[in-house]
Order: C-alpha cells, then sequence, then structure tokens
C-alpha cells in the first residue's frame, strides 16, 4: 500500500494541504491486476476511490440477465465512470461529480437502487400533504410505480418472478460483470458521445500510480 499527500485543494471544503492519495495492487478475478485508488480529505472526511486496470480498456458494456439466486452473487467491479442501468424498469444511475467506484455482487448494486427509491419515496411523502389535489394524485402514482419497482428487486430470484436485466455502459471501460453468462459489447460512438464519464481523477492513468511496497 502507497501514502501520498497531494498538491490539490479539496474538491468539496478547499482546504489545502489535506488530500492524500492511498493507492494499492490487486488482482481480481477475470478481471486480472488493477490499482484501488482512494482519494480522501483528512479536513471534511470526503473521500473518492476508483479503480484503475493494469492493461489499458476500450469503452465497454456489460449485461447479464438476473433469472436466479445465484446470480444475485456475480462480482461486480464498478468504476467511477460506469452508468448502471435496470432497463426492464427505466431505473438508471449515471456518475455524478463526486460518483466513487467500488466492487460489489449483483445483490449489493440492487440494494443500491433499493436506498435510492427508499430516499425518493421519503422526499415525496414529506411534500404530498402540502400539494394540491391534482398534484397530490400525480405523487401518489409516483409512489405506487416505486413500490412495484422495489418489489419487482425484491423477488428476483423467484422462479415466478420475471428477471431483470444489469447493464454497465463505461466509457472507460473498468467496469465488469464477472459471470460466465455475462455479456460484454464495444460501445457504439453514439452511447459514448452522450455517456457521462464521472468525476475527473486526480490520477489520470495507471502510470502515474508507484507500484507499492
Amino acid at each position: 500500500m502507497n501514502e501520498q499527500d497531494i498538491d490539490i485543494p479539496c474538491p468539496v471544503c478547499s482546504a489545502s494541504g489535506q488530500v492524500k492519495m492511498i493507492s494499492h495492487i490487486d488482482e481480481i478475478p477475470y478481471f486480472g491486476e488493477h490499482t484501488q485508488v482512494t482519494l480522501l480529505c483528512d479536513a471534511c472526511g470526503w473521500r473518492q476511490t476508483d479503480f484503475i486496470p493494469a492493461e489499458g480498456k476500450k469503452a465497454g458494456a456489460w449485461s447479464m440477465v438476473i433469472d436466479s439466486d445465484e446470480k444475485l452473487t456475480a462480482r461486480v467491479v464498478r468504476s467511477s465512470s460506469c452508468t448502471v442501468v435496470l432497463p426492464e424498469l427505466d431505473l438508471q444511475v449515471n456518475p455524478g461529480t463526486s460518483a466513487t467506484g467500488y466492487v460489489s455482487n449483483v445483490e449489493g448494486v440492487l440494494q443500491r437502487f433499493r436506498e435510492v427509491i427508499d430516499m425518493v419515496e421519503r422526499d415525496l411523502l414529506s411534500d404530498v400533504e402540502a400539494l394540491d389535489e391534482g398534484t397530490r394524485t400525480t405523487v401518489t402514482e409516483h409512489l405506487a410505480t416505486l413500490q412495484g419497482m422495489k418489489l419487482a428487486i425484491g423477488q428476483l430470484g423467484n422462479p415466478e418472478s420475471n428477471p431483470l436485466t444489469l447493464v454497465l455502459l463505461d466509457p472507460h471501460g473498468h467496469s465488469m460483470i464477472l459471470h460466465p453468462e455475462a455479456k460484454e459489447r464495444d460501445l457504439t460512438e453514439e452511447e459514448i458521445g452522450v455517456l457521462p464519464v464521472g468525476p475527473d481523477p486526480a490520477v489520470f492513468s495507471s502510470d502515474e500510480v508507484e507500484p507499492s511496497s
């Protein structure tokens, strides 16, 4: 593991001399050697993690139909430049300016979707009493839709439930679904042109990260 101070102000609190970079090289099965890079600010606690493969990657998409409990355990590597999609539910999470990478499994990714849906539900419910009747009806319909989404996610693995498709779209090619039935393809030029790429990293390539001793 390698730790060093970074001469940049914190992008959140603007404190100088408080940002550090921690990096270590690891091997993820089927993904290959990669460097996990974490930037953190001692002043405000801001943190950003990303994954940089040892070999150059091209823009790519991964997808897998989730139709069994076994697939819920499949490993997922999601970088800060990756857009995650559940097309059947019309749900999409784009990388924002504070996006961070993570290694999880399919179930963990779905749990993140559930947490976002819960947050939207709470926001809608907190405002519903102050709304006029027409708007309240619309909000109630949105809440019912959100409940249906959570139910569809929660029933995955049930033989009687409709399967969902997990899709990763990564212009930097750093993301992957590690399962024999996961499918990989190149992103089209049109997709590359419209997909967000997440935050600007302080480390721009694996060549700039010193190997850990």
